[in-house]
């Protein structure tokens, strides 16, 4: 597959939208924390007010502390290693006339571009790469699992570990030229890729055996003898 305007015409209006279709998540996602609430890393529902915080001060001191070290590490990143995600070729003036030797995206985009640049065919190679971005929108429906948390589903955390390293070699393999062995790698990683999402997820919806779920979040966070220690405590109080 050999890059042209075309195709960096698509990338451009790609990353263009980019930004909108993250606000419209954003805003999607207040509004189902407002009519479902904040989800868990347990996967199971509130039973009652003991499972649950208020919003402030405890979501409220969480999320000043995670924007403050995001606004560390973002300035940081700007203020002393502003080059450290770009690229040398940037900083080449354009010239009409002669094409860049190694035209790589941003590095958001480099699992995606691996998966372009495995197929030899182009259009092949284009309906590949917007597959692998369409098939996340259906994802609900590829893994129809009732448990909403991998802790409780050994085998699909083994896979789940195995799609994380196969989508970082994709990275790694988005970076390198289109030749030799990166070639080969790149095309049995994005097998692997739709491998997981359509059939590996599907196929353990139905066959793997889930641990036990607990019964409440506060007994799953603290323990049984916790719990049993603090109804006690209000029980002499009262």
């Amino acid at each position: 597959f050999s890059v042209d305007n075309p195709t960096l015409n698509r990338f451009f209006a790609l990353h263009y939208l980019m930004p909108f279709l993250i606000v419209g998540v954003v805003i999607l996602h207040l509004v189902a924390l407002h009519r479902f609430g904040s989800n868990n890393p347990i996967g199971i529902d509130p039973s009652g007010p003991q499972d649950t915080v208020p919003f402030h001060p405890y979501y409220t001191i969480k999320d000043f502390f995670g924007l403050s070290i995001f606004l560390s590490l973002f300035a940081a990143t700007i203020f002393f290693f502003p080059n450290f995600m770009g690229h040398p070729d940037n900083y080449i003036p354009a010239n009409p006339m002669q094409t860049p030797a190694h035209i790589v995206p941003e590095w958001y985009f480099l699992p995606f571009y691996a998966i372009l640049r495995a197929v030899p065919d182009k259009l092949g190679g284009v309906l590949a790469m917007f597959g692998a971005i369409a098939v996340l929108f259906i994802l609900p429906w590829l893994d129809r699992s009732p448990i909403r948390s991998g802790n409780f589903r050994p085998i699909f955390r083994i896979f789940f570990w195995v799609f994380v390293a196969d989508c970082v070699a994709l990275g790694y393999l988005g970076g390198m030229p289109a030749e030799g062995i990166y070639v080969v790698l790149s095309r049995v990683a994005t097998a692997w890729y739709f491998l997981h999402f359509l059939a590996i997820l599907p196929l353990l919806s139905v066959i793997e055996t889930p641990r036990p779920l607990p019964q409440s979040l506060s007994k799953s966070v603290l323990g049984g003898t916790a719990m049993a220690g603090a109804a006690s405590a209000v029980k002499e109080k009262v």
